[in-house]
């Protein structure tokens, strides 16, 4: 008989699998997993055979040389979120570790980058530390490195040197967030794609900064302090490859000059621009996003002619300025305008006739009265799928909507009324809003829900409505009472709307017996009723699978 302790003649001896230290796990021969394990200490007897060892979330404070240098193979380091000092991370750290490719020390203690790091480094995470310095041979002369993390640390220009960055020409990512920079850094690599400076202290961007930096596709800049003066028409015109620019946050009086035709996307929103010049967008034929919220554009801040250049535009939003009336000649292919919380008080018939594809128009928190919006002011936007006209003063439905319209809002205006005529021909409608205010039952009239058989939420919340609105549609899937007089529901209530799945009740004047028990029999896929805050707790009954959130006053 053969003994089973040996192998059969021709096997070979297979090694045993490599020890796993304690309370770790090795899911590969090559792979050890220390995280998360509140571990103070390095732990022990790590195979030679690792090529990736994790170590983040842990109590550590230090590295033993002893114990990294046998691990010559690791090709990834997980230090992410430890208590590491520059101290505890000495420069010989890294001698052996010549295979090294990641390394995350982020959300650690150090305070200086460690000095010598091997040459294969590919990434580099250091961020979230109180690196207030960087060596010159830190990040130099590393061929394979692409991508450098250096946000929420304290380095200043001082600390940064020149050439910080030199022969190391595969580098595409750098962020240095959210640091004490007053200047964009010397030297920085030309292979750049992705730059962010943004949270700096930056008051200006030195002549020639980024001449070099002809692959660099997205530039973030907000929250400087960049002003006019910080800026020359070279400053932007050499990145031919820029897509992206955030210059958000920051304390520009008008549109930078030299902007590149590739630039898709310009971010310039909380900044005091106060006028918009046709000559400053010129050059960025191809921009399709314009950010202009929250600057200081008055009644002349966009005048005529001012976007003509911009041909392909998209978006364009103006939100929280001083507009008082909606841009002339906007760009043919605009698809979404907002412009909430301006000034504008009047639309008239052609205002928006030069941007037919217009698909998403939000004007709320304007001034707009119904005497003033011209009954064929919408008729030229054929393609509008959304319209919100909330927060201003309207007393009814503007007229002529376009029968494509996929959501309307008008909440928070003067409604006191509504006709079936001023719904007709949006039998597209899925999403109504006329929640505050004054709508009373009597007040809509006959077959006003008619029209809009593919309704599926309707709020009318926050009116002066006594009951339930009879004949609602019946595609309806959601709606919103809540914040009425309604005393009573009767079991005809929801008759029209058998597929409701969410109905809000709360804050009414609802008592115990004031719902009928039959109200909700035939509405086999309602899911939630909210009838809280009303005089009394309102009991619902709901088919067996339904939820009830809330449903009582005190639940």
């Amino acid at each position: 008989m053969e003994d089973p302790t040996f192998p059969h003649l021709g096997e070979s001896l297979q090694p045993p699998p490599p020890a796993c230290p304690q309370r770790c796990s090795c899911p590969r021969a090559d792979t050890v997993d220390c995280a998360g394990l509140d571990l103070w200490v390095f732990p022990s007897n790590i195979t030679k055979a690792a090529r990736h060892l994790s170590l983040q979330n842990n109590q550590l404070q230090e590295l033993p040389y002893n114990e990294l240098s046998r691990l010559s193979g690791l090709q990834t380091l997980d230090l992410h979120g430890n208590f590491i000092s520059s101290e505890g991370l000495p420069d010989e750290a890294f001698e052996s570790l010549t295979q090294l490719q990641h390394l995350y020390v982020a959300h650690n203690k150090l305070s200086v980058a460690p000095q010598f790091l091997p040459h294969s480094l590919r990434v580099v995470d250091m961020a979230a530390n109180e690196v207030a310095e960087i060596f010159p041979l830190t990040f130099r002369d590393k061929p394979a490195l692409t991508s450098v993390y250096l946000h929420n640390n304290v380095l200043s220009n001082s600390g940064l040197p020149s050439g910080a960055f030199r022969g190391s020409e595969a580098i595409t990512t750098l962020s240095l967030s959210s640091n004490q920079l007053s200047d964009l850094p010397p030297g920085l690599p030309a292979s750049l794609e992705r730059l962010f400076l943004q949270n700096n202290l930056i008051s200006k961007v030195s002549q020639g900064a980024l001449c070099c930096q002809t692959r660099l596709r997205e530039l973030h800049l907000q929250y400087n302090k960049l002003t006019d003066g910080g800026l020359d028409a070279t400053t932007f015109s050499e990145l031919r490859s820029l897509e992206y620019l955030d210059l958000s946050h920051n304390e520009l009086a008008t549109v930078p000059a030299g902007l590149p035709p590739t630039l898709a996307v310009l971010h310039l929103g909380r900044n005091r621009i106060g006028r918009v010049e046709a000559a400053r967008l010129r050059g960025a034929r191809g921009l399709r996003y314009l950010l202009l919220q929250h600057n200081a554009l008055g009644p002349s801040g966009l005048p005529a002619g001012a976007l003509r250049p911009l041909r392909r535009l998209h978006t364009l939003h103006l939100y929280g300025n001083g507009l008082e009336r909606v841009p002339p000649a906007l760009p043919r292919r605009l698809r979404a305008l907002a412009m909430p919380h301006n000034r504008v008080s009047a639309l008239g018939a052609r205002e928006l006739a030069a941007a037919p594809r217009l698909r998403e128009l939000n004007l709320a928190h304007n001034l707009l009265a119904s005497a003033r919006v011209h009954r064929r002011a919408f008729r030229p936007l054929r393609a509008l799928r959304c319209l919100d006209l909330g927060g201003n003063r309207l007393t009814r439905l503007p007229a002529g909507l376009p029968g494509g319209l996929r959501a309307l809002r008008l909440q928070r205006n003067q409604l006191r009324g509504l006709e079936p005529e001023q719904l007709a021909g949006l039998g597209q409608l899925r999403e109504l809003s006329l929640a505050h205010n004054r709508l009373r039952v009597g007040d809509i009239g006959p077959g006003t829900w008619h029209e809009l058989q593919a309704l599926q939420v309707l709020d009318l919340s926050y009116n002066d409505l006594s009951f339930v609105p009879p004949d609602l549609p019946e595609a309806l899937e959601e709606l919103h009472l809540q914040g009425n007089r309604i005393g009573h529901v009767g079991p005809e209530a929801f008759l029209s709307t058998p597929r409701l799945r969410a109905l809000f009740l709360r804050a009414n004047r609802l008592h115990m017996t004031s719902i009928s028990a039959e109200a909700f029999l035939g509405l086999a896929h309602l899911r939630v009723v909210d009838a809280a805050d009303n005089l009394e707790q309102v009991l619902v009954p709901l088919p067996p699978t339904a939820s009830r959130w809330p449903r009582t006053r005190d639940s």
